[in-house]
């Protein structure tokens, strides 16, 4: 698995987004500033995130974003899906369009047990684990 820069922003964003827990719209430029994010490319990561039914938005001076659903309820893979797709490409294709002929024939099965295996990770770990995560090893370091 290859996590691209647009993976990494987008699960970024989101964790701001959730520590937040509702109680506040976020704005992209204040969401960019705070990660160190490109303005411009963290918006087209937002509107995908937007268009899978993760964000909510809202216009105007008061507007910004929030989670569509709780924290505990959005995974990691859910967010790694609505921005790059498939978790496990082969050659530009999707694991389980890989397909294997004579003595490599075995490689599909390969592929796709190390997609299964990724998915295991990515789609048991949401937004509040991470946040949860996160509070703890606060805690640890300001005791």
């Amino acid at each position: 698995m290859y996590v691209s820069a647009r993976s990494d922003y987008a699960v970024r964003a989101m964790l701001v987004i959730a520590e937040l827990g509702g109680r506040e719209l976020v704005k992209a430029a204040a969401l960019a500033t705070s990660q160190d994010i490109p303005l411009s490319f963290l918006q087209g990561i937002l509107l995908d995130l937007r268009r899978a039914g993760l964000l909510h938005s809202h216009r105007g001076v008061e507007g910004g974003y929030a989670l569509a659903r709780p924290a505990d309820e959005i995974t990691v893979g859910d967010v790694l899906r609505a921005v790059s797709g498939s978790l496990t490409m082969v050659r530009g294709l999707p694991a389980d369009a890989a397909g294997y002929h004579g003595v490599a024939a075995g490689l599909t099965d390969v592929w796709l047990a190390v997609h299964e295996a990724i998915e295991e990770v990515v789609d048991t770990a949401t937004l509040a684990d991470l946040l949860s995560r996160s509070r703890q090893e606060l805690g640890a370091t300001t005791n």
